[in-house]
């Protein structure tokens, strides 16, 4: 009996015990990391967790750097990403490794970007953490691929998508539903301000769609 009242005792106080939140970082380049800006995109996923009722249920934090390439989130990950203790990390990169190379004469080579991320990939894994990555969205705007760096991002955007295959990751093809977007909303052809400020960086609209195919995507 005595050993009953105390299995007893032990159930109540488990029931009693408050579930730890889902910690998801968002691990970037500039535009993670103006995501936790007000208006940011990661903000905005914060805000929708509160609106849904699942702010105790998940918690959201950003690690984004401007400028940053693949090679970059791989010499930091320790830092800035495992010291958060995630359980899932959502990791978007890829503009800047394409970008660089017509700006500053830099950037990452594909098979280096591939190996690179890969690397990334398996060290998150290796910790029992969750992987989602994303295709880089655009360097401009225009839906008829006639922007200059349009074909490196496609190039890209496919590694990434196979990397997520290859190593059973969660994919978010952010390339593909901003084209999508873009082909309803863009009629002028336009190389920004449909949902970024500068082809590459989200503005208010951008932000907003991020932010919930974000939440679409991990909150379940």
């Amino acid at each position: 009996m005595k050993k009953l009242l105390m299995l007893a005792a032990i159930v109540v106080m488990c029931s009693f015990q408050t579930k730890k939140p889902v910690k998801i970082v968002f691990f970037g380049d500039s535009i993670t990391e103006y995501g936790v800006r007000p208006d940011g995109y990661i903000t905005l996923f914060q805000q929708k967790l509160k609106d849904n009722n699942k702010a105790a249920d998940y918690e959201a934090a950003g690690a984004g750097i401007g400028g940053n390439k693949i090679y970059d989130l791989y010499l930091r990950y320790e830092d800035d990403v495992l010291t958060k203790n995630p359980d899932v990390v959502v990791i978007w990169v890829g503009v800047n490794d394409v970008w660089h190379k017509r700006m500053f004469g830099t950037g990452t080579d594909w098979d280096k970007f591939g190996k690179f991320y890969t690397a990334l990939i398996k060290k998150f894994q290796a910790k029992g953490i969750k992987v989602t990555i994303c295709t880089p969205a655009s360097v401009g705007e225009k839906t008829d691929f006639s922007n200059e760096l349009d074909g490196d991002l496609n190039k890209y955007s496919q590694i990434i998508r196979d990397i997520a295959a290859q190593n059973n990751c969660g994919l978010i093809d952010f390339r593909k539903t901003f084209h999508e977007y873009g082909l309803k909303n863009n009629p002028q052809n336009k190389d920004r301000d449909i949902l970024t400020v500068d082809g590459v960086h989200l503005n208010a609209e951008g932000n907003k769609q991020v932010a919930d195919i974000m939440y679409q995507t991990l909150i379940k």
